[in-house]
C-alpha cells in the first residue's frame, strides 16, 4: 500500500512538473498547415508564423492596409502573453481573418498546448491543441524572434 501511495505521489509530481514547463518552443496547428515559434520576450510569450506547409500567403486581411501586403510569415500571432496560474493570458491574431482575440494558452503536456481565444468578454470560446515540434537547425534565438516584434 505505501508502494503504491509513493508511486503515486512521484506521478502527480512529475505531472507537475511537466505542468510547469514553459510553452516556449515551436509548435504544429492542429491542422499541420504552420508551425508557431513561441519565445519568451522580456517575461511575456510572443508566437510568430515560423513555417507554412504551402507558401505563406499575405496578411491582406489585417486591418491595417498598410499592412495587407506583408507575408504571414513571422507576423506575431500570439500577442503579449503573460503567466497567471497554469496558463498565460494574453491575445491572438487570426490571420484568417485579420481579428484580434483575447486569448489564453496552456500546457496540457511537455508536448501538447491547448490554445483558446475568446469574444464577447470570455462568454464564447474556442480552440484547438497544437503539438510541440523540434527547432528546425539554423532557428533564430529567442533574442533574435523578440527582435522582430513591434515596439
Amino acid at each position: 500500500m505505501k508502494r503504491w501511495m509513493v508511486a503515486g505521489a512521484a506521478s502527480l509530481l512529475s505531472m507537475g512538473a511537466a505542468f510547469a514547463q514553459s510553452p516556449a518552443g515551436q509548435w504544429r496547428v492542429e491542422d499541420g498547415s504552420a508551425d508557431i515559434r513561441i519565445a519568451d520576450c522580456g517575461g511575456a510569450l510572443w508566437g510568430v508564423i515560423a513555417w507554412t506547409k504551402d507558401a505563406p500567403g499575405r496578411d491582406e486581411h489585417n486591418p491595417n492596409p498598410a499592412l495587407r501586403g506583408r507575408s504571414v510569415m513571422g507576423i506575431p500571432i500570439l500577442i503579449n502573453m503573460r503567466p497567471s496560474d497554469n496558463r498565460w493570458n494574453g491575445e491572438v491574431y487570426d490571420a484568417q481573418d485579420g481579428s484580434t482575440y483575447t486569448s489564453h494558452i496552456g500546457l496540457q503536456s511537455p508536448d501538447v498546448l491547448r490554445i483558446e481565444g475568446c469574444v464577447l468578454g470570455g462568454l464564447i470560446c474556442g480552440g484547438e491543441s497544437w503539438t510541440r515540434v523540434p527547432l528546425p537547425k539554423g532557428s533564430p534565438s529567442d533574442q533574435v524572434v523578440c527582435s522582430r516584434l513591434p515596439k
